[in-house]
């Protein structure tokens, strides 16, 4: 189909109303699209770098934890070391007295 001015291009044989009405919805659609793919991918990087900032609170959490019991065992471990040599030097001593 020739056209021959730019009016009758934009009356596309009477259908010009239909024509650039679809053509309107269908940029406006893809813009929309887009716009809402950048948002929910944004959206979507947040959320993966609060999940990190979670994980990696709760692993530092896991390893302060596991060094305190570790901590607390050998408090417990010296402990028992000081107390076995106390009834050992107390054992010696009762058997040089007698």
């Amino acid at each position: 189909m020739q056209f021959t001015s730019v009016s009758d291009f934009l009356a596309m044989g009477g259908y010009g109303f239909y024509v650039w009405l679809s053509y309107g919805v269908s940029a406006l659609l893809l813009i929309l699209l887009v716009v809402a793919s950048k948002r929910q991918h944004t959206a979507v990087i947040k959320h993966i770098l609060a999940r990190q900032k979670r994980e990696n609170k709760l692993r530092q959490a896991a390893v302060q934890q596991k060094q305190q019991q570790n901590q607390q065992q050998n408090q417990a471990s010296a402990l028992a070391n000081n107390a076995n040599l106390e009834v050992k030097h107390v054992n010696d001593s009762n058997e040089v007295s007698s």
